[in-house]
């Protein structure tokens, strides 16, 4: 793994450049800044077009990345089916060696549990590693740096941890 992790961004919102948008910037910009940022609104007509090489290159992309934001506002008590038909374009283990933190927002606390009930099972189908908690934010607090303060004061060091292949083996 390079010293400077490649950050990618997903945002499942149909609403182009949302509140989803920004918290997902928000959180990668904790995570070193994005390098990649797919706005899925921009794509959605393309998504069902499996013949889309726009779509293709994006989820090559995302595969690409060493850790990946994957953000959502929380729909029926899950995530959107436009971010779903995204991640449909993985192959089984097309996540693999990517490090995926789960963000998704809603409107009341209710459904703080959203991140690990729904997104985290599809993200480690896919082969992704997941070592935090997924991070949940109020609409209303997605321009509070609170609850990314919060979130990132457990889950920063869990993420900055050096990967098996920055290991070194020692024989005795």
């Amino acid at each position: 793994m390079s010293s400077t992790p490649r950050v990618a961004v997903v945002v499942g919102n149909p609403k182009p450049l949302s509140r989803t948008h920004a918290a997902a910037l928000t959180l990668a910009e904790r995570l070193g800044g994005a390098d990649l940022v797919v706005d899925l609104a921009d794509v959605a007509g393309e998504l069902f077009d499996w013949s889309s090489t726009r779509v293709t290159d994006l989820v090559e992309q995302v595969a690409a990345a060493d850790l990946l934001v994957v953000a959502s506002p929380t729909y029926k008590a899950t995530y959107t089916g436009l971010l779903k038909a995204f991640l449909d374009r993985f192959p089984h283990e097309g996540l693999a060696g990517v490090v995926a933190v789960p963000l998704m927002l809603g409107a009341a606390p209710v459904h703080a549990l959203a991140p690990e009930h729904g997104l985290r099972p599809l993200l480690v189908e896919l082969g992704a590693s997941v070592p935090t908690r997924g991070l949940y934010v109020l609409d209303s607090q997605h321009a509070d740096p609170a609850p990314y303060d919060a979130w990132f004061e457990t889950a920063g060091p869990l993420l900055a941890r050096p990967s098996t292949t920055d290991l070194q083996v020692v024989s005795a």
